[in-house]
């Protein structure tokens, strides 16, 4: 929890320190955006391709490694006193999130009983959700009193710690040994169907939430100020809502991930429909960040079951669609804003969330059918 806690910190405290960061290094204020989007992409090239070069390596190796990687890249970027040494800390540690992310979870999972793990899946989710809720916010505000190298190397220290535990307590064994190395209920259409509902889902949210802030202003109408706290109160919802679903996944796996999706698809175009009205507008909004954390959540779960082959392969092809979908959505959202204003990018993000669901639909219609020997690991 704490190293996936540091990770998504690490992930998206520029975002937080734009100004602090472009007026230190003397580059733009885009320039510094690209730290963001730059780091997402390489997690959606790469994540396949890495966990199948590891797949053979223990995952106590893989983890320690990975952590290793994010304190040295963190204290690199802490140091660099230019943008391109900067840039490539951030890509090293992108490199490490996105084989962290696949190997994580079935390690995580295998250490409990297969009906309690949807709780883990939970528990994992939540700390996540606390980066963009505590640690970004506890990182901004550091960056802003101490200069933005301090929390930085802050998150060096965090995955020191988070290195240490594992190394010492982890146990080493062969990765296809561990018990939740093979999905529980392996099924190749299942697992087509949650991939593409998962990247059109990520796609339809990034579409209208990266113009969130626009949004709220020009739309619904409320001072900067109030926007800066109802994209807490986002994050809040969102912390909220993968606390919830994750007691849930264990009872209701399937139900949970198209539950999120549709909640995700009202909210967005409850935001188009009735964003002019700023109590429709802070009721749909904390309606997606509710949403928005589950969803990714309840696909990650799903690939721990359906997996047909191995779940570190099934969680990278999960990360890395995700991830291409948020790209996806950012640049979708960039297209709609000029044609159809800022109200239409959350249309367009809803309409594509809705397919999401009818992929999900279209699933439940046509089931696939398992693969034999799923039973040996659960």
């Amino acid at each position: 929890m704490l190293a996936a806690f540091t990770f998504n910190t690490a992930e998206n405290l520029p975002v937080g320190l734009l100004e602090l960061i472009s007026e230190s290094l003397s580059v733009s204020v885009p320039a510094v955006g690209l730290l963001v989007t730059g780091y997402g992409l390489t997690v959606a090239v790469v994540s396949l391709p890495l966990a199948h070069v590891m797949r053979a390596v223990p995952r106590r190796h893989v983890l320690t490694g990975v952590l290793g990687a994010l304190v040295v890249s963190s204290l690199l970027a802490a140091l660099a006193d230019s943008y391109g040494l900067l840039l490539v800390a951030r890509l090293l540690t992108a490199l490490a999130q996105a084989l962290f992310w696949a190997v994580m979870g079935p390690v995580a999972v295998g250490l409990f009983a297969p009906e309690g793990r949807g709780r883990v899946v939970g528990a994992l989710s939540v700390a996540g959700s606390c980066a963009l809720v505590l640690g970004v916010p506890a990182g901004t505000w550091l960056g802003r009193h101490s200069g933005w190298p301090v929390p930085v190397a802050g998150l060096a220290v965090l995955g020191l710690v988070s290195l240490v535990t594992i190394a010492v307590l982890l146990p080493t064994s062969r990765p296809e040994e561990e018990r939740a190395a093979y999905g529980t209920h392996p099924d190749a259409r299942r697992f087509g169907v949650v991939l593409a509902a998962g990247t059109l889902s990520a796609t339809g949210a990034f579409a209208g939430f990266t113009y969130m802030v626009k949004f709220l202003g020009d739309v619904s109408g409320f001072a900067p100020g109030t926007v800066g706290v109802l994209l807490v109160a986002f994050g809040v919802a969102c912390l909220a809502g993968v606390s919830i679903t994750g007691a849930l996944l264990d009872r209701f796996p399937d139900g949970a991930l198209s539950a999120a999706v549709a909640t995700q698809a009202v909210g967005m175009l409850g935001l188009y429909a009735s964003g002019t009205a700023p109590v429709a507008a802070v009721f749909f909004l904390v309606l997606m960040g509710g949403a928005l954390g589950p969803v990714f959540m309840t696909t990650q779960n799903a690939m721990l079951r359906c997996a047909p082959g191995r779940t570190d392969m099934a969680l990278a092809a999960n990360s890395g669609s995700y991830n291409a979908g948020i790209a996806a959505g950012a640049a979708l959202g960039g297209l709609v804003l000029p044609l159809a204003g800022v109200r239409g990018t959350f249309l367009a993000g809803g309409l594509l969330t809705v397919g999401s669901g009818a992929v999900l639909l279209a699933g439940w219609l046509l089931p696939g059918r398992g693969h034999p020997g799923s039973a040996r690991n659960r």
